[in-house]
């Protein structure tokens, strides 16, 4: 199983790789006022960190919460 897992890894990686590689070019994002001109792969490496910690975030609540009334029931 652990040859699996490290298998999904590096295909991971090499795809990261790849999509780094053919999108260098400089994009401007502009919301509310601010804008921001970075290589595309970088913006979308951040908004991809970004859903990650919230996406975490809220299934950390959820978890808590069902937990919390899981005991108050018994």
């Amino acid at each position: 199983m652990r040859w699996v897992h490290l298998t999904i890894v590096v295909l991971f990686i090499a795809v990261i790789i790849v999509f780094v590689i053919q999108n260098r070019e400089v994009v401007t994002m502009q919301f509310l006022g601010f804008g921001i001109r970075a290589p595309l792969a970088l913006v979308a490496a951040g908004f991809y960190a970004l859903g990650a910690i919230t996406g975490g975030s809220l299934f950390a609540l959820l978890r808590r919460s069902i937990e919390a009334s899981r005991l108050t029931r018994t």
